[in-house]
């Protein structure tokens, strides 16, 4: 995994090819700010002439801030013994990206003896001497051992290709969003889109669309939109949302966009449960291992009975979380019922929007995390052989349960029929979970984008010691607002309004003597400023959150320039001693700094970008869509559209050949574009 922390001495022994990984940082003094990670890949190197140790140093994230700027300016070393070697010094800031490789040249003696190879990490100063910001320390035991083990483990051929992409500032994909989220109609630029997507591309687009209109808010007509065109378009119900269109896609991705929460409140108890029990279950006569001590009727025996326990607990863990699952998920199936309904209204299609719901809910959500819990992040590794199986076979039996056991008995695993009765038994606790499922309000609520536990700085009142300061609070991120409450339950819920929201940056650690604390400003209609201090766990926490109320934020037009990274306190600021508590900031904001390694759901403009090239590469289908229309009328809404997505591709086209020059013309320096 690419964010696996790894322990504070890692040996060599146990990665016969080599460490490629993020490790943490450690601390060597008590009273040192140490904080971060640095991503590296060490190996080993021997030939007939010579014995080298291969350091890659890659990047480092979320260093300590050495510089009154709030940066610094990292370098790492590597040492062995009594050989070191350095990278070059990247200038202002805690996120380098090195990617630089660093060798040290071995005696075969060095390498009898067990060693230790450091990596440290260091601010470079101009006067004085260097800031400590951390070190990873890892055991070369065996290292001659790990050699002799390279050559046994086989080979992989990879085909790799590399994608450049430049992404524009926030301002100038703006006339495509606007473009995007208008009235979804037929002529709307959203058909034209659906029109010019290639299959290949079907699914990033789908992914894409979601969360820009997660962003908006307008997910739910988005899904309608494409849903009603499915429908409207299908003849035979037993065909609907059976192939993988823009529609069934979309779907997909959104469950797994917004549902994923849910879907570990559900499922991971009894997912859990199944790896913990690693129990032997097989139903197939001719995958039955008769080399075991009991008879081919024992195993299918208490393989039924296994696997009914298990089915019984998913299945009643499903219909027990109406309640759990996210009111926006809801509202979509809701405005899916409806239109099925519409459109297969005779009494022998009863069933259907039933199974247009539970085709999605069932064998496009539940039932594939069954079947590889570590895709849907319900487990860190994949099953073994006997888990796997298990996993399959009930995976199957739920696909079977979405299916309202209408398919029993038509294929060709007869041996799964001692699991028919289950299933048949649970289609009417099924529709009534369904029904159930989609009896909500139409109002549509803002999706959670981010929610959890952080403490919040009590403001108001005496100051107080730093350690009671900050009180447990449960928060809520959506696309309008920053809400908190003391329990998750709780029904009265303090709120920000997202829209009023100007700065989110981080805080020093001597304003409160506290690690991981942010600070979220916002501005009221009087035009005061007004500052919520927040602590996070621990530094991924911060910032995932940070990063995700600055997309939330991205679009709004009051941003600071500037900010104080620390707290007025004692009649003064601790950053920068000023008295005055109204005074303009000390450092520079990063309202545009966003970290998509931390799973933001919302990245705009990367997401905005992809559908600009897709529209790119349809744009010869656009220009022959805009002449059709000119012919057959004038007023004809489709050419009005064309020529507005054809105007939305020339600017951003030009705009990234602009940007392209500049680039090659300052070196690496890149000039802001006037929009």
């Amino acid at each position: 995994d690419f964010c696996d922390v790894l322990s504070r001495h890692v040996p060599l022994k146990i990665c016969p090819v080599g460490i490629d990984n993020w490790l943490n940082l450690t601390r060597v003094d008590p009273d040192e700010e140490v904080q971060g990670e640095i991503h590296l890949s060490l190996e080993l190197l021997e030939d007939a002439e010579r014995i080298s140790l291969r350091c890659q140093v890659i990047e480092a994230r979320d260093l300590a801030p050495r510089d009154i700027s709030g940066t610094s300016d990292p370098f790492a070393r590597v040492i062995f013994n009594n050989h070191s070697a350095e990278t070059s010094i990247i200038k202002r800031t805690r996120f380098p990206h090195w990617g630089e490789t660093l060798e040290l040249e071995l005696d075969s003696e060095e390498l009898s003896e067990e060693g230790t190879v450091t990596l440290e990490v260091w601010d470079w100063d101009m006067v004085g001497k260097n800031d400590f910001l951390g070190k990873v320390k890892i055991i070369t035991v065996h290292l001659r051992e790990c050699i002799a083990h390279n050559g046994k483990l086989g080979a992989l051929r990879l085909k790799v290709r590399l994608v450049e992409d430049r992404i524009l500032p926030s301002i100038y994909y703006q006339p495509l969003i606007d473009l995007l989220v208008e009235s979804v109609e037929d002529s709307s630029p959203l058909t034209m889109l659906e029109e010019v997507t290639t299959v290949e591309s079907r699914q990033d687009v789908a992914m894409t669309l979601v969360k820009i209109y997660l962003g908006q808010g307008l997910v739910v007509p988005l899904l309608d939109y494409l849903n009603t065109r499915e429908v409207n378009h299908t003849t035979d119900p037993n065909t609907l949302f059976r192939s993988n269109s823009l529609a069934s896609k979309a779907m997909e991705q959104f469950m797994k966009a917004v549902g994923m929460l849910y879907l570990h409140d559900v499922l991971k108890p009894i997912i859990n449960r199944i790896f913990d029990e690693r129990k032997y279950i097989e139903l197939d006569p001719c995958k039955i291992d008769l080399n075991r001590a009991v008879s081919e009727a024992e195993v299918r025996d208490s393989s039924v009975e296994m696997l009914q326990d298990y089915l019984s607990s998913i299945i009643e863990s499903i219909i027990n979380s109406v309640d759990q699952c996210p009111p926006v998920m809801r509202l979509a199936f809701k405005q899916l019922h409806k239109r099925v309904e519409e459109q297969f209204a005779e009494p022998e299609n009863e069933d259907v929007k039933y199974l247009a719901i539970s085709g999605f809910f069932f064998l496009r959500f539940f039932a594939p995390a069954i079947l590889t819990p570590k895709l849907f992040h319900l487990r860190d590794q994949y099953a073994d052989t006997r888990t796997s199986r298990t996993l399959l076979l009930l995976a199957k039996a739920l696909q079977s349960v979405g299916n309202l056991g209408l398919q029993l008995g038509h294929g060709k695993e007869q041996w799964m029929t001692p699991l028919h009765p289950i299933i048949l038994c649970s289609v009417a606790s099924v529709k009534d979970f369904l029904d159930k499922l989609i009896d909500i309000d139409h109002d549509t609520p803002p999706c959670v984008l981010k929610e959890g536990y952080l403490q919040k700085h009590k403001a108001e009142g005496p100051q107080l010691l730093s350690r009671f300061a900050f009180k447990k609070r449960y928060f809520w991120l959506t696309s309008e607002s920053l809400s908190y409450a003391k329990t998750p339950d709780w029904q009265v819920r303090s709120s920000i309004p997202i829209q009023c929201v100007c700065a989110v940056e981080r805080v020093d650690e001597n304003a409160f003597q506290q690690q991981n604390v942010m600070q979220v400003i916002t501005q009221d209609n009087d035009g005061q400023l007004h500052t919520m201090y927040i602590q996070c766990k621990n530094v991924n926490e911060l910032n995932q959150w940070l990063s995700a109320i600055r997309k939330a934020s991205i679009y709004n037009e009051r941003m600071l320039p500037s900010f104080h990274p620390g707290a007025h306190r004692g009649g003064k600021w601790s950053c920068c001693l000023q008295a005055d508590r109204v005074v303009s900031g000390c450092s520079r904001t990063h309202s545009a700094v966003t970290l998509g390694d931390w799973s933001d759901p919302l990245d705009p403009d990367v997401e905005t970008q992809t559908i600009y090239k897709q529209l790119l590469q349809g744009r010869d289908k656009l220009r022959s869509v805009e002449r059709r229309a000119m012919y057959v009328q004038v007023t004809n809404p489709s050419r009005g559209v064309a020529a507005r997505l054809l105007r939305v591709i020339v600017d951003l086209e030009e705009a990234h050949a602009t940007f392209q020059r500049r680039e090659k013309e300052e070196g690496t320096s890149v000039i802001p574009l006037n929009p």
